[in-house]
């Protein structure tokens, strides 16, 4: 967690050979997943967040086989604590599927 904005873009560009141009938010957690930074690039500047949790840890993919592109829900979950993996939330309907 001691990286600004060059060292963390590097990390995106150069381990994980990523576009940091591309309208995305990259997440960064601490080891004790009790702190995260997030990189977003708005068309003229980076924007560089960081937020530590007073109380409770996130629930922070433990593998690279559980990262993946989260939608705005479970992002919102994950900033929150809860797991990403809602069994009680309402899935988003299929199209043209009328059962």
């Amino acid at each position: 967690m001691r990286c600004g904005i060059d060292g963390l873009a590097g990390i995106i560009t150069d381990k994980y050979n990523l576009d940091l141009f591309n309208d995305a938010l990259f997440l960064f957690c601490g080891r004790k997943k009790d702190r995260f930074k997030a990189l977003y690039w708005d068309k003229d500047g980076f924007i560089l967040l960081y937020k530590r949790i007073e109380k409770g840890n996130l629930q922070w993919p433990r593998n690279q086989e559980e990262v993946k592109k989260l939608t705005s829900q479970e992002l919102r979950w994950l900033l929150e604590g809860l797991s990403i993996q809602q069994p009680k939330a309402i899935k988003p309907a299929q199209t043209g599927c009328l059962i």
